[in-house]
């Protein structure tokens, strides 16, 4: 007997920028349920933002850096006749905008040394312009995806 689906939670959006997608990203970015920090951590990356790009608005730059990450394929591990083989398949929409928030979270985590508004901000700002580990990271993606293309008649 299959199990019931699960409704999906509607997130409210954020106080400042009244989005959805930074409502997420400060989910995402959370520590131990610590909600509060890690929207000071994001808004003082915002801050950190539009000082650095020069009056551009902000929230753009996080949108663009967003876009620019999101991956278009990815591998997934698939049993065939007892061999494995790593599938390329399409990603999702949902799936795309989460792994492009969890990469340049984890990208800026990775740094050391400083505090973390400003390692994420380097980072957003470095992803919006085609540049840095979160990019890095979708680009390895994509070739891994490129190298099993071979296995794709497995999709299903």
């Amino acid at each position: 007997m299959r199990r019931k689906i699960r409704s999906k939670r509607i997130l409210r959006p954020d106080r400042k920028f009244n989005s959805t997608r930074v409502a997420r990203f400060v989910n995402y970015l959370m520590f131990s349920g610590d909600k509060e920090t890690s929207r000071n951590v994001f808004y003082r990356t915002m801050d950190q933002v539009k000082e650095v790009t020069k009056n551009e608005n902000p929230l753009e730059v996080f949108e663009t850096a967003l876009k620019n990450v999101e991956p278009s394929m990815e591998i997934r591990s698939r049993r065939v006749g007892g061999a494995n083989y790593q599938v390329p398949v399409e990603v999702r929409p949902k799936k795309r905008e989460e792994y492009s928030m969890k990469w340049i979270i984890n990208a800026a985590r990775g740094k050391k040394g400083r505090p973390m508004h400003e390692k994420l901000a380097e980072e957003i700002i470095s992803a919006s312009k085609n540049e840095g580990e979160a990019i890095t990271k979708r680009e390895n993606v994509h070739k891994m995806a490129e190298a099993n293309k071979a296995f794709a008649h497995f999709a299903w």
